[in-house]
């Protein structure tokens, strides 16, 4: 990273910005950009894997020269195992050392598809064939993931895959009779050279979005989305060779990928992958800040959530002592969270706004510049963001409205083109979020489109709640969503999960939030206590599961009311369109008691009769 690259403010954008594009990025591929860093870092290290969570356990390191050569030796192995056809590797693997690797080495190839592997397995057969994929790269038998599992079926179910090769889980575990192992299979393979001409086609990747339901939507990414993405990543961090990032995202997600992983490594750091089940290990939680002291962690990536658990931990302040900062993204960041993690720690916290479509990144807070509550930083350089008010007209500065973004880093649109509308539109990419741009350019997100609730006509940010119940000192985590009411439309309802051995009512919550959300109909009309909140397998907020609970406790009361419990039962799915009720009776008046009860509700449901034993 050199001083023409390190951004602070808009003006360094600026400045940027003026320059040929190829002076900020030279490389076209991505196996060309760390062949560049190999030829300058060959001896440093760029990746270590913690396999198991004790701190005298040894870790597994690859160093630059070894990276580049495995990732050849991988796409020279795809190219031979897939004959006559363009190799489209799928991965279904937790974050190692081998996933790189697989992931690297498939797009100087083809066309990688990472997978998350904790989608059930009918979902992940849709992603398969959506995706075309021929060749399958797979975790073996582990104790504490069944991903093999799944594997052997997606054999039996996917007959397009020619191969599937088998990554050990770890040093002490075995692969299954038969099993192809694929780091063996690397090892034989040409690592000084390719094979093969690299192909030109696009694209470079296809990642998965959406919901874990419905039709599979692919995002195309080029070489060129993810180069950006990364090395604009990089810029804003400020990311150095002497750089050691602990990335516990998995590398199916744009963040664990792009935005913390080749950032990292197209700046010649290290990166630190925690356990094959990333952060989510409890064991490795317990000594984190032993193993941040031990392998001298400058950078921790994490997403709100996790920055929730450290401070939920007891940890010695002097462990950290080499973390210069801690970067979040993958959901919105309270500022009473960063606030506290910064006042405890002495660690700056960075925010970042990203989606899959635009390989992870549209705007960051730059490391080098101060961190202003609620902003999602500076867009990345040669990228725009604009703000389109619900008139369809550009807003100004300061006005809110829907943020569109338009850059080198946004995807071309997904493999069916027919799901492109309301995302891609004219070169932009419709983000979705509502939000706006100050007058120093920086981007603030102040909800999603869809997050929104609507009471009556009133638009209320279910951010502006969770803060407010983030203050409590006995919350770890709040989610406000949208209840569906016969009357408003919507009413805001919260669920909050405790800090261990915290003791607090509902009520009281209540009564703490009220005074200090700034508008009367933002006030939840109810709060829930849960045990925990649902996550996404990266730890962001999973808002349909709370919707579908807030949906059936609004129901239930209403049948209640209306004397029909004992006579209808209702459920709700998560389908494709989004949630849906289902009604089953066996009462034919109940059938138009139902009909009659939904009348004043703007949501889809199905009556279907129970045939009475």
């Amino acid at each position: 990273m050199t001083q023409d690259t390190r951004i602070a403010t808009l003006a360094d954008v600026h400045r940027i910005n003026e320059r040929r594009y190829e002076t900020f990025m030279p490389h076209r591929r991505i196996l060309s950009a760390l062949e560049d860093v190999a030829q300058r870092h060959g001896e440093r290290i760029a990746l270590t894997a913690i396999d198991e969570p004790r701190l005298a356990a040894d870790v597994r390191r690859w160093s630059y020269a070894k990276l580049v050569a495995d990732i050849r030796r991988a796409a020279n192995l795809f190219h031979h195992l897939a004959g006559d056809l363009p190799p489209r590797v799928a991965l279904l693997m937790p974050p190692l050392p081998e996933t790189h690797l697989a992931l690297w080495g498939s797009e100087t190839a083809g066309v990688a598809c990472p997978i998350n592997f904790q989608l059930n397995a009918e979902h992940i057969v849709e992603l398969i064939h959506a995706s075309g994929a021929n060749i399958l790269v797979a975790l073996g038998p582990a104790p504490d993931l069944d991903i093999d599992d799944k594997a052997a079926l997606l054999r039996r179910e996917c007959p397009g895959l020619r191969e599937v090769l088998h990554v050990r889980a770890g040093p002490e575990l075995d692969l299954r009779p038969g099993q192809r192992d694929f780091m063996q299979e690397l090892a034989v393979q040409e690592g000084l050279r390719l094979g093969f001409d690299e192909p030109l086609q696009s694209p470079a990747a296809l990642f998965h979005t959406g919901g874990t339901t419905g039709a599979p939507k692919l995002a195309q990414h080029t070489h060129r989305n993810q180069l950006h993405a990364a090395w604009g990543a990089a810029c804003m961090f400020g990311t150095r060779p002497t750089d050691i990032i602990l990335n516990g995202f998995p590398l199916f997600h744009v963040a664990g990928s792009f935005v913390f992983g080749l950032s990292t490594l197209l700046a010649g750091g290290e990166v630190v992958l925690p356990t094959r089940i990333g952060l989510r290990n409890a064991a490795f939680m317990a000594h984190f800040g032993a193993f941040v002291e031990r392998l001298g962690v400058t950078l921790l990536a994490a997403v709100p959530t996790v920055i929730a658990s450290l401070l939920s931990l007891d940890l010695d302040r002097s462990q950290l002592r080499s973390v210069r900062a801690l970067l979040t993204g993958g959901s919105p960041l309270p500022d009473e969270l960063a606030a506290a993690f910064e006042s405890r720690h002495g660690i700056p916290v960075r925010n970042i706004l990203g989606m899959t479509e635009s390989a992870g990144v549209i705007s960051i807070e730059p490391l080098a510049g101060q961190r202003t509550p609620g902003s999602c930083g500076l867009a990345l350089p040669y990228t725009e963001v604009a703000v389109v008010g619900l008139d369809g007209q550009p807003a100004a500065a300061g006005d809110s409205g829907i943020l569109r973004v338009r850059g080198p880093n946004v995807s071309a649109g997904y493999t069916d083109p027919t799901r492109d509308a309301g995302t891609f539109e004219d070169g932009w990419l419709i983000s979705g979020d509502i939000g706006h741009v100050d007058a120093e350019g920086r981007v603030f997100v102040t909800g999603r489109a869809k997050d929104v609730i609507i009471r009556g006509a009133h638009n209320i940010d279910p951010g502006s709640i969770e803060s407010v119940l983030l203050r409590h000192p006995g919350v770890l985590m709040a989610a406000a969503v949208g209840e569906p009411d016969a009357y408003a439309g919507e009413l805001p309802v919260a669920f909050v999960s405790l800090k261990p051995g915290a003791q607090v009512t509902p009520q009281a919550l209540l009564d703490f939030a009220a005074p200090l959300i700034a508008e009367r109909p933002a006030v939840p009309k109810r709060i829930h206590i849960v045990a925990s909140i649902p996550l996404t397998a990266i730890g962001k907020v999973y808002k349909p599961a709370l919707r579908a609970l807030a949906m059936r406790h609004a129901m239930t009361a209403l049948l209640s009311h209306r004397g029909l419990t004992a006579r209808v039962e209702v459920d709700i799915e998560d389908t494709a369109a989004g949630l849906a009720l289902r009604y089953t009776t066996t009462d034919a008046d109940a059938e138009a008691a139902i009909r009659e009860l939904m009348k004043p509700f703007a949501l889809t449901y199905s009556i279907s009769q129970r045939i009475a034993p």
